[in-house]
């Protein structure tokens, strides 16, 4: 696979990640006759080297630290962490921890990070919103988010402004020949 990043990437999901079976059940409840199962690209070794090298392109200067919701934006961010070593990733739980060290958020980024939520799919921009909300509680930075896809159409990009970040979408579903 050749070219920019973004477009090996698209041919790594389309051929490993992209199903057209449907109907699906997307997380926002919506039903779809596409689905992007991108785990399948995401905890694949040649699409994570893909992931990690799409997702370092687009970083905002100053990217300390990557991560979102688990489990969609947890092979990502490791990705991308391994791409620039002095990056950190990071994981936040869907629900707090009530034992060990406790709190949502899991891995080595604090205060005075700077931080960019990532998730493979967006359909809502509710998960990234989520984690923006849990990052901004913490006193961390975010300073913009990444999507491997945006099926949203605007609404992830509305929502996290909505917040004071910015969007970047690396694919559409145009991009893995598909509709909205």
């Amino acid at each position: 696979m050749s070219g920019p990043p973004s477009q090996a990437l698209a041919e790594h999901l389309r051929e490993h990640a992209l199903r057209t079976d449907g109907p699906f059940t997307l997380r926002s409840g919506r039903t779809s006759g596409w689905y992007l199962d991108a785990r399948q690209t995401t905890f694949d070794g040649v699409g994570a080297r893909l992931v990690g090298a799409a997702i370092a392109a687009v970083l905002p200067a100053g990217t300390t630290a990557v991560g979102g919701l688990t489990m969609g934006a947890d092979p990502i961010a490791l990705a991308a962490a391994m791409t620039q070593p002095a990056l950190k990733a990071f994981s936040i739980r869907t629900a707090e921890k009530d034992h060990g060290t406790g709190g949502r958020i899991v891995g080595p980024v604090g205060r005075g990070d700077r931080a960019v939520v990532v998730e493979d799919t967006a359909s809502t921009g509710a998960a990234m919103v989520e984690a923006v909300e849990v990052l901004t509680a913490a006193g961390i930075d975010v300073i913009g988010a990444v999507a491997l896809l945006d099926r949203s159409e605007g609404t992830a990009r509305h929502r996290l402004a909505e917040h004071g970040v910015g969007l970047t979408v690396l694919l559409t579903p145009a991009d893995l020949g598909v509709g909205a």
